[in-house]
């Protein structure tokens, strides 16, 4: 009868194999934390559905002979101001999606773009700046309402952020930015406006202007707020 040898490994397979082990559990750590953290900073980021060609929706403007279409989307239906998990009605802001779209050969550059929201009793206002909509979103705690002589003989401690990082995140991610929009491309963003509690009456309006092609400024485009009865939005 035959005996069967058992051939060990020797210290160099046994090595490699313990390096190889070592290898794939810090492989499956790394992978483990970066899908952790896809998951939890992923859901914090504003994500708005795509936008789609300007001409497409209801409020727009188009120059054709320039080759730019420029649209608004006001966020006061639930749909529209669904996307975002703050309220900012509520606080008096009044959010408008911006959508510029070129179908030119030149890049549009916005550096010196201005837009204004030009109300029905002709008041001008600019967007919203970062500092404006978080002053606009904390609102004074009791303790700061109270009786400023009175100090506590003991510390209290570091002061509660009055707005979750949550909130800021997203208006910070949801804000129009000023990057040029190469040919044939698309660029979208929202503009908040601090109506304090007004909402658009007939006859408001946005007015944009200074954007520029090259050195050549493109004519301003004006915009009335007032959906259109039978609205024709055209495709690209």
């Amino acid at each position: 009868m035959k005996s069967t040898r058992l051939c060990k490994p020797n210290l160099v397979q046994t090595c490699r194999m313990a390096g190889y082990n070592q290898g794939m559990r810090a492989a499956r750590i790394v992978v483990s934390i970066a899908l952790l953290t896809m998951l939890l900073f992923g859901e914090k980021r504003f994500n708005p559905p795509p936008a789609a060609h300007a001409g497409t929706y209801a409020l727009h403007e188009t120059h054709s002979d320039e080759k730019v279409t420029i649209a608004i989307e006001p966020c006061d239906t639930q749909q529209t101001a669904g996307v975002f998990k703050v309220n900012y009605k509520g606080y008096g802001l009044y959010p408008v999606r911006l959508i510029i779209s070129n179908d030119g050969d030149g890049t549009l550059m916005l550096d010196n773009m201005k837009i204004e929201y030009i109300t029905a009793r002709r008041d001008k206002l600019d967007p919203a700046t970062d500092d404006d909509i978080y002053r606009r979103l904390v609102k004074p705690s009791k303790v700061e309402k109270g009786d400023p002589g009175i100090k506590l003989p003991f510390p209290v401690g570091k002061k509660k952020q009055p707005i979750s990082s949550e909130t800021i995140d997203e208006y910070h991610s949801a804000q129009f930015l000023k990057v040029p929009v190469t040919p044939h491309a698309t660029n979208s963003g929202y503009l908040f406006f601090d109506v304090m509690d007004e909402a658009p009456a007939p006859g408001a309006h946005l007015e944009i202007s200074g954007i520029k092609v090259g050195t050549k400024e493109l004519f301003y485009f004006d915009i009335p707020l007032e959906k259109p009865a039978n609205p024709e939005p055209t495709s690209k």
